[in-house]
């Protein structure tokens, strides 16, 4: 298993960081969900790119946990055979990543974040979520983006479980959210009183980074 710490300094991590500074990929246009499916400044791509932060952290099914704490009223840590006792949702939507690539029509299988939020009962101060992985990397989502009806906690891709490289053997996908809200190798989940910003929030992005109005980069 790879150190917690993410790469601070990896190639991608400094483009990316440069990206941010120059308003790179910016279109200035918006766009609407409900009519365009293609967000602005967006292509679409057949493969699925993939990008991390230099590591790629090897959890098996055995070792894998999902620890929840903060504002919940049931703090918990689910093994694997935990997280599969809970309600198994097949969804199909599309993903937009940042770097401008686009997919459509992905088949996940995994727990819907509605029934994992019944599961955990969060508080009313509970007003956002943070993400860990196990490489370390943190993001953030209000609990309303969080609790959206096509956001998944994944297990399955296309009929298999997920590759380690796109995040197994647990990520989250948040399809109405550019995809470094939809961290890999998920770890734990915090229920938050006040909405922190996490590694790329830190690094120039959007503290939310919602596709169609190109929220791509920090407002500051």
């Amino acid at each position: 298993m790879a150190d917690d710490t993410p790469a601070q300094d990896s190639k991608l991590t400094i483009t990316k960081r440069k990206w941010a500074d120059e308003g790179k990929f910016l279109t200035g246009r918006h766009a609407r969900p409900e009519t365009d499916r293609l967000p602005p400044g967006q292509h679409l791509v057949k493969n699925w790119p993939v990008l991390d932060l230099g590591q790629q952290p090897s959890v098996s099914t055995s070792q894998w946990k999902l620890d929840v704490r903060g504002f919940v009223n049931n703090p918990v840590t689910l093994d694997w055979s935990a997280f599969q006792a809970l309600p198994q949702t097949n969804m199909l939507s599309d993903i937009h990543c940042v770097t401008t690539w686009s997919r459509y029509d992905n088949n996940w299988k995994g727990v819907s974040t509605r029934d994992f939020l019944d599961f955990v009962d969060p508080m009313n101060e509970a007003v956002s979520v943070m993400l860990t992985s196990y490489d370390g990397y943190t993001t953030n989502l209000l609990l309303s983006d969080f609790s959206s009806p096509d956001a998944i906690i994944v297990t399955d891709w296309e009929g298999k479980p997920l590759s380690e490289e796109h995040g197994g053997p647990v990520r989250l996908v948040v399809p109405h959210l550019y995809f470094w809200k939809s961290a890999k190798w998920l770890k734990r989940i915090d229920f938050n009183g006040l909405d922190h910003a996490g590694f790329w929030e830190k690094n120039g992005y959007h503290m939310r980074g919602d596709p169609w109005a190109e929220e791509r980069y920090s407002e500051d």
